[in-house]
């Protein structure tokens, strides 16, 4: 398991004692995250009506939320782990239209673009992973560097193979079924694979050995690896996941939009990196959790949405989603030492 169990008197004594569990879950990583989701969704659902509570309403958000939560999610492991990805607002359009090009431009198989798109995000994560692992070089820095190339590239080589920055896609019935289509005419399928993805890490981080590689990769890289932990593969392996993640998010928005453009998926870069950090990850390292990166995603996206359907100006939504960031990143450590605290007092009960 990825985080330690509780000795067998624990779950006795928070039975007759609830203030001892409640104090529990208040040191959670995501409980800080949860507490600003639900504050927002009432200051919503009161604001907005009933038109934000009706299912078109939800629809608005949790659209936007699944496509910035797939990518949000890899990015908060490698948060976690002590990196940081900025390319992915780089290989969305540059997925989207390699898709394009492939199976629109030259009339190839869907599968075959797709394959390709995803291909290209699994490269991108490679150069990351193998130039983070190589160089002492910042994460930062080589992802902006990546990000900029890429940038490059895409546009370069859709002027001279398309001619012009945009290309169409019209997807066959079942890729457009799979990828690219709206449960009841108004969700996005999306929202099932970021289920899935959700499930996935979920159980990669609280559940397998590699959650416990990932924290400790965060916590601290050189007794990391003087335990034993692959850390140069799990680097590498992490950019790799982030950077497939966002080529998915790419072949995605080709296949909802029927189109790619090559300055697509700027927003997703911060975007996504707020939804982290308010989902309770440190920017430091070695804390955060799965629930919280997805309560953080909805909570983004609440208010990103929410905001039209109030009478308030629509910037407000801005300064909200920039107060719940700053509130985040100073109460996330406070957070983080509950936790340890908490830890430490049960070692010494035990």
């Amino acid at each position: 398991m990825a985080h330690p169990v509780a000795s067998t008197s624990t779950p006795a004594l928070e039975r007759t004692h609830p203030g001892l569990a409640l104090g529990r879950l208040a040191r959670r990583p995501e409980s800080g995250s949860f507490l600003g989701m639900v504050a927002v969704l009432l200051f919503f659902g009161v604001f907005g009506g009933s038109s934000f509570m009706s299912a078109a309403g939800a629809a608005s958000w949790l659209n936007i939320a699944s496509e910035i939560g797939i990518i949000a999610l890899p990015i908060g492991l490698l948060m976690i782990a002590g990196e940081l990805d900025i390319s992915v607002g780089a290989v969305i359009p540059a997925a989207s239209l390699t898709a394009a090009i492939v199976s629109g431009h030259y009339g190839l198989p869907d599968w075959l673009g797709i394959t390709a798109a995803l291909g290209l995000g699994l490269a991108v994560g490679f150069i990351n992973g193998l130039f983070v692992t190589k160089t002492t070089i910042p994460s930062l820095i080589i992802t902006i560097g990546t990000m900029f190339g890429t940038m490059g590239l895409t546009l370069g080589l859709t002027v001279k193979i398309a001619g012009s920055t945009g290309v169409s896609l019209v997807p066959d019935p079942l890729t457009k079924e799979i990828l690219g289509d709206y449960l009841d005419g108004m969700f996005q399928v999306t929202i099932l694979w970021w289920v899935v993805l959700i499930a996935g890490l979920f159980w990669l981080l609280h559940v397998s050995p590699i959650g416990n590689w990932i924290y400790a990769l965060g916590g601290d890289k050189e007794s990391a690896r003087n335990v034993g932990i692959p850390t140069k593969r799990l680097t590498i392996g992490l950019f790799m996941l982030s950077g497939f993640s966002a080529a998915f998010v790419g072949v995605s928005e080709v296949m909802v939009y029927q189109s790619a453009q090559v300055l697509a998926g700027q927003s997703f870069i911060f975007n996504s990196i707020m939804c982290v950090v308010i989902g309770g990850v440190l920017l430091t390292g070695g804390f955060g959790s799965i629930v919280g990166i997805v309560f953080g995603t909805l909570t983004f996206s609440i208010v990103n949405q929410g905001i039209y359907f109030t009478s308030l100006d629509p910037n407000v939504g801005s300064i909200i989603i920039g107060a719940l960031l700053l509130i985040a990143v100073l109460t996330n450590d406070t957070f983080r030492q509950l936790a340890l605290s908490y830890s430490s007092k049960r070692g010494g009960q035990s």
